[in-house]
């Protein structure tokens, strides 16, 4: 499963090696609006985000009766240890809760937890595992996700906050994010992001879709918005590039659609950032799995971990 603020995608995998997706099913599930619907009582979200997810599984298991596992890529910090969520910026009010745990009750199945971008890193590995062994994942959705892959092996961190790029301050004193910092870089590169800096040129709420669209067309205010969404992601790259020296690095989510409007922005700041020797040396691929990523790494990684 790939669970994000406003969608949540099941995929059914099997065989060996990188596992064939037999299905793909989606459920409507708008998960941040459910947490900040119940941000005094968060109990009561929790509830029926177990709730819904069971259902998504019941409703699966009806047509492939031999599941035999669930692993789960959850946009959130979770504890490489116990698999606790121990928070999540964008469904706020999740603290210490144990999703493997109360699922598992009610679906009778083992599940793994794990952090939604990690899993599609792993994912995005998987599909490329013949030509590197390293890479950086980075996903656009309704925040920034990253996942490293290093040396083959899914980086979690000792805190499960390892390659949180998204929470990387690029303007000091800006945005306040979810994670109750200031300026962090999915406040400017993600979705919203891309919404917010839309409604501060234009005095418009619109969805990044429809931002796209209007920049496609010409509009200036949009076209700047996703020239700023591409710059800031490129600003917290390359402080993570100086730091793992990884040549790799895969785009991904659903605002993968919408590179060619931040490409160019992104290219200039990039190579405005990164210390001359690592200039020329990194390689960016657009994700070819797309919305799979995240079902096959959590797949992989929960077959990895029940034969552990």
């Amino acid at each position: 499963m790939d669970i994000g603020g406003t969608n949540l995608r099941l995929g059914v995998f099997a065989g060996e090696g990188s596992p064939k997706l037999l299905e793909e099913m989606r459920f409507q599930a708008d998960f941040s609006k459910l947490c900040m619907a119940h941000k005094d009582t968060p109990e009561q979200a929790w509830q029926q985000i177990v709730s819904t997810l069971a259902y998504a599984i019941a409703t699966v298991r009806k047509q492939y009766s031999a599941v035999v596992g669930v692993g789960i890529g959850f946009p959130g910090f979770i504890d490489p240890d116990s698999q606790k969520i121990v928070a999540s910026p964008n469904l706020p009010g999740l603290h210490q809760l144990d999703l493997s745990a109360d699922l598992s009750r009610l679906i009778a199945l083992p599940v793994w937890t794990l952090n939604d971008a990690l899993a599609a890193a792993y994912g995005e590995y998987a599909l490329r595992a013949q030509q590197m062994n390293s890479l950086i994942y980075l996903g656009l959705g309704t925040g920034v996700g990253g996942g490293m892959i290093l040396d083959q092996q899914a980086v979690a961190g000792q805190h499960g906050v390892a390659m949180e790029v998204g929470h990387i301050i690029i303007k000091p004193q800006g945005r306040l994010c979810g994670c109750g910092n200031r300026g962090c870089m999915e406040q400017y590169a993600s979705a919203s992001g891309v919404s917010l800096t839309f409604f501060e040129s234009s005095g418009r709420h619109e969805s990044a879709q429809t931002i796209a669209e209007l920049a496609q067309a010409g509009n200036q205010a949009a076209k700047h918005a996703y020239a700023i969404a591409g710059s800031g992601l490129a600003q917290a790259l390359a402080q993570v590039l100086k730091v793992v020296d990884i040549s790799q690095v895969v785009i991904g989510g659903g605002m993968r659609a919408a590179w060619p409007l931040m490409a160019d922005a992104f290219t200039q700041q990039l190579a405005e950032d990164l210390i001359p020797v690592l200039r020329r040396q990194i390689s960016l691929h657009l994700s070819e799995l797309g919305d799979q990523a995240g079902m096959l790494g959590a797949a992989m990684l929960a077959k990895t971990y029940s034969q552990a």
